[in-house]
C-alpha cells in the first residue's frame, strides 16, 4: 500500500505520524525518513523516539536548534535552515546518504511501514529521481509506504492507493500567531 499525503496545509507530517502510532499499536514495527528537513527541536523527534519509532533526519537544522529546544530562542522564520535544504550543495549529498540508508533497511526487512517524510521536495528538486524511489518502492511491496510532501508531483497519482490533499481552511499562523513549542514543533 502506497500513501500520499500532500497539500499546502499542515498536517501532512502529523497525518503520517498518526497512521504510524495505529500501525504501531499492532506491534509493527515503523521507520520514519525525514528528507531535506533537519531542525533537531521538532516535538516528534522526542516523542516517537520514547515509543520506539525510529526517526532519521537528512537535512541541515537550524543552528538555533539547541536553544530552541530548551525554550530560550524562538524560531524566527528567517529561512537559512529551508535555503541550504534546497541548496544542491547540500541537498544532494543528504538525499543519497538518505537513500542508501533507505535501501539498507528496505534490505534488511525489518519494517513493516516506512514513511518518506517530505520526499516531494527531493522529487521536485530533481534531487531523487522518480525511477529511482519507485524502485525502492517496487523492491518491498510488503511495505506499507507514506510518501509526504508539498506539491507531491501529480504524476504519482495514478500509482498510489490513497492520495490525501491537506488545505488549511483557518490556522492560527493566518492572524499571525507564531509556532507553539509542543503544538507545532
Amino acid at each position: 500500500m502506497i500513501r500520499v499525503y500532500t497539500g499546502e496545509g499542515k498536517g501532512k507530517t502529523t497525518s503520517a505520524i498518526g497512521q504510524a502510532l495505529i500501525a504501531s499499536s499492532r506491534g509493527a514495527k515503523i521507520l520514519i525518513l525525514q528528507f531535506l528537513k533537519g531542525s533537531t527541536y521538532m516535538g516528534e523527534l522526542y516523542g516517537l523516539n520514547r515509543l520506539g519509532i525510529p526517526l532519521v533526519q537528512f537535512g541541515v537544522g537550524c543552528k538555533w536548534a539547541g536553544m530552541i529546544r530548551t525554550g530560550l530562542r524562538h524560531c524566527t522564520g528567517c529561512g537559512e535552515c529551508f535555503r541550504k535544504n534546497r541548496d544542491p550543495e547540500f541537498a544532494l549529498p543528504l538525499v543519497r546518504e538518505g537513500l542508501t540508508f533507505l535501501k539498507e533497511q528496505v534490505q534488511s526487512s525489518h519494517y513493516e511501514m516506512i514513511i518518506l517524510d517530505e520526499v516531494s521536495h527531493a522529487l521536485n528538486r530533481g534531487f531523487l529521481p522518480s525511477d529511482e524511489l519507485r524502485s525502492i518502492l517496487q523492491s518491498a511491496p510488503a511495505i506499507d509506504w507514506i510518501l509526504t510532501g508539498r506539491n507531491f508531483p501529480q504524476e504519482w497519482l495514478g500509482e498510489v492507493d490513497e492520495w490525501w490533499e491537506l488545505k488549511a481552511v483557518k490556522h492560527p499562523f493566518q492572524e499571525g500567531i507564531r509556532s507553539r513549542r509542543g503544538i507545532e514543533y
